[in-house]
């Protein structure tokens, strides 16, 4: 086999275990991988703000209110104007939302952060160079992402945007 099919079938690979990974979690949690990711952010503290979301994920503010929007639909988050500052607006974990941390299947991002830290340095300096490169290929290196191994819903969200 040559390279060219050699990495295509590792890209394949990639994608085929993210897509998997996220009907899983679909299935057992109710929930996406960036949903998740959401959820666990709010849950380090017991509320977040749009704000302080869309910059830890990376991602716009208008795709993380999609998020929220979903969540908040599902009972696993609520929005409640700041005492402090009413401009504000916080999102807090419920009792469901926390129930769904608890219950989730290992987020697949978790186990690629688990195993990518037992690395090397320069094996990890590598490895993203490598990706960086990848992405530019695909001419994919400005495109709105976080650091979540699902692709489907930050899409989606950013297609309503535009």
């Amino acid at each position: 086999m040559d390279r060219v099919d050699s990495s295509l079938i590792a890209l394949r690979r990639i994608l085929r275990a993210t897509d998997l990974f996220g009907r899983e979690l679909k299935q057992t949690a109710g929930v996406t991988a960036v949903q998740f990711r959401v959820l666990q952010i709010i849950g380090e503290t017991g509320q977040a703000t749009a704000k302080a979301i869309s910059q830890r994920m990376r991602v716009s503010q208008a795709t993380v209110t999609s998020l929220v929007d979903k969540l908040v639909r599902d009972g696993m988050v609520l929005r409640e104007k700041s005492a402090l500052d009413r401009r504000q607006t916080n999102i807090h974990i419920t009792a469901r939302g926390r129930d769904t941390l608890d219950t989730a299947p290992d987020p697949l991002q978790q186990r690629f952060v688990r195993k990518f830290s037992a690395m090397q340095d320069w094996e990890q300096a590598m490895l993203v160079a490598s990706l960086e490169r990848v992405a530019a290929m695909l001419d994919a290196e400005d495109m709105d992402a976080a650091p979540v191994l699902d692709g489907g819903d930050i899409q989606r969200a950013t297609e309503r945007q535009g």
